[in-house]
């Protein structure tokens, strides 16, 4: 875990975080990518999770892709206006290439009902002990979260371990996650 840079805007935080991930070779994205998918995959919450919403790995994001795979139906996110909307995709289906190169499933693919829902990984650029998530700055999961139907639904945040930090900047909109999960493991706040 990182000390804490309580000085640090977001802002500068998420640079920081950013370059160290830009910075990680081919090798070491993918192993790190993989004991992090290995800890996931064994874990309770994914293995009675039934549908699983999900991203595609975006700038060095850990790469769930091998998850994807299992036996689970796997919806992800297409950004409609403001909001996230929550479409089906399994390998094989189409994809297409939307804003800064971001892969979404087809808009006319089947969407995901939030009822369905059993567990949400959420792509992060850094997170904190307590469960806070510093993201992209677009406010998309917030927003989600935010909402009395998502409120309940297990939220882990998906991050490399030098990206967790013992403490974030909060904003008065800012929304917990449940949990954790790096290549060294799971860490659990509010499971």
């Amino acid at each position: 875990m990182n000390t804490p840079q309580p000085s640090l805007t977001k802002t500068e935080l998420r640079k920081s975080l950013l370059n160290t991930r830009k910075s990680l070779s081919a090798q070491e994205w993918r192993q790190k990518s993989d004991r992090l998918c290995n800890h996931l995959q064994n874990s309770p919450l994914f293995e009675r999770a039934k549908t699983v919403l999900a991203y595609f790995s975006f700038r060095q994001e850990p790469d769930l892709s091998p998850l994807f795979t299992t036996p689970k139906k796997w919806g992800f996110p297409r950004c409609v206006g403001s909001y996230l909307s929550w479409h089906v995709w399994q390998p094989g289906d189409a994809l297409h290439t939307v804003a800064y190169g971001i892969l979404e499933p087809l808009p006319d693919s089947p969407k995901i009902d939030y009822s369905e829902v059993d567990l949400i990984l959420v792509p992060a650029v850094g997170c904190d002990l307590r469960g806070y998530r510093l993201g992209y700055g677009g406010g998309y999961y917030d927003r989600m979260f935010s909402l009395a139907e998502w409120e309940s639904k297990v939220a882990i945040g998906i991050i490399f371990e030098f990206s967790l930090l013992a403490q974030l900047p909060v904003d008065s909109w800012d929304q917990t996650l449940h949990g954790i999960c790096t290549e060294s493991g799971n860490l659990k706040s509010k499971i």
